[in-house]
């Protein structure tokens, strides 16, 4: 498998944020003239994350970040001198990277399915790699 990238710029608002990026990976893929294979959405910061999860109803979103914070409370006694112990945790149990299949030029999505960004240490100005993995 051939392999090429491209990074995209995501800037957050907040704090904790779900940024759709899912049309600049898109774009990304065309730029980079990828057909069939596998795309992989790679978050190279320690306080952010990146998911698929659903974009048609906004609750969902505010649900995850709610009950995510529930798990993970901001003010728990963490010894990180920095105050943004959770934001850490919490990329970690998300992850750092997701993989989407590629066929014929387009992200091959379950129909509710979309691509976040999760920031959890915002606002910044953040970066993600779209890396595809092109089938022979």
């Amino acid at each position: 498998m051939a392999a090429r990238a491209k990074d995209i710029p995501v800037s957050t608002p907040r704090r904790e944020v779900m940024v759709d990026i899912t049309a600049e990976v898109e774009s990304a893929v065309r730029e980079l003239g990828a057909r069939d294979g596998l795309v992989m959405v790679f978050c190279p910061h320690t306080t952010a994350a990146v998911t698929l999860n659903e974009n048609a109803d906004p609750d969902v979103r505010a649900d995850l970040n709610q009950h995510l914070g529930k798990l993970v409370p901001r003010e728990a006694g963490f010894r990180h001198a920095e105050g943004n112990s959770d934001a850490h945790i919490k990329a970690s149990l998300v992850g750092a990277s997701c993989l989407v299949p590629l066929a014929g030029g387009s992200l091959v999505l379950g129909t509710w399915q979309a691509i976040f960004f999760w920031e959890f240490d915002g606002p910044r100005r953040r970066r993600v790699r779209v890396q595809v993995l092109e089938s022979a």
